[in-house]
């Protein structure tokens, strides 16, 4: 009989890391449960980027608990499990070899391979086809890295991950070096993913509210290590926590499902 699949994908307890007399994160506590898609929201220094490396067992906790996909840390292969999350950042795509065509790249995601050598089997290479249709690329299958737009090797990357089936999807400030069209078009396709039946559970990381997409329906606001406010994205960015997440007034707006934040000049009036 298979093990059912546990409700919370994720699990953070009163987490604290600290280097010497610095903390780094301090008391986190977050739950991440299937159909919720999650940002991380937060300005420069706030922990985000400290707080993905210990999810993704880089950075090691002084105390705390931390549970994925049912499995505690300290207790469990970490490195196991991080086959079923899939990770897109900056050092990732940094990292992809110019000459390495789309269908190479997405199929290496099966082995966990930056610079793969020799060929995908018959059926990596026919799910690697298929999820390059699914991620909207379907045409690019024999353009080399070094040939992509920046949106466009974002998108690979995000099917470089699915090649492993992950349960989990971190999205690290994907649309540094995007130019502005070429973000609003990768966050619509981010917008049909995360709407996608049986899809994986995503958590985007940025410090730009525009950047939230409706299908995001949960949001996790950081300052100086800290959980300012956690919960639904609706009652959770509003004028007046934005404005002490980024240290300024500011004022929210939601615009047909999406979000504009203005920083009002010290001294103006501020609208909650």
């Amino acid at each position: 009989m298979a093990k059912p699949r546990p409700k919370e994908i994720l699990s953070v307890e009163n987490l604290l890391i600290r280097r010497g007399r610095t903390r780094i994160l301090d008391g986190i506590d977050w739950k991440v449960r299937r159909g919720e898609h999650w940002v991380i929201l937060g300005p420069n220094g706030s922990g985000k980027t400290s707080l993905l490396s210990a999810l993704t067992g880089y950075l090691t906790p002084t105390s705390g608990g931390m549970r994925l996909l049912g499995e505690e840390y300290g207790r469990s292969d970490w490195r196991a499990l991080r086959n079923h999350v899939g990770l897109v950042s900056s050092s990732v795509r940094q990292m992809m070899p110019d000459h390495e065509p789309a269908l190479i790249t997405v199929a290496s995601g099966r082995y966990a391979m930056i610079d793969f050598w020799g060929n995908p089997t018959r059926r990596d290479a026919a799910r690697a086809r298929r999820i390059l249709r699914q991620i909207e690329c379907a045409d690019l299958e024999d353009r080399p890295w070094l040939y992509l737009s920046q949106g466009e090797r974002q998108r690979v990357l995000i099917g470089r991950a699915l090649m492993a089936s992950p349960r989990l999807l971190i999205l690290d400030e994907p649309c540094a070096g995007l130019d502005p069209a070429a973000r609003e078009l990768f966050l619509r396709f981010l917008e049909r993913l995360g709407r996608r039946r049986g899809g994986p559970t995503l958590v985007l990381v940025t410090h730009h509210v525009e950047e939230i997409t409706p299908a995001f329906n949960r949001a996790l606001v950081l300052r100086g290590g800290k959980v300012l406010r956690s919960g639904a994205t609706r009652t959770v960015l509003s004028s007046a926590l934005l404005s002490e997440a980024f240290g300024m007034p500011a004022r929210a707006r939601r615009i047909r499902g999406r979000y504009l934040l203005e920083i009002r000049p010290s001294g103006a009036r501020h609208v909650a």
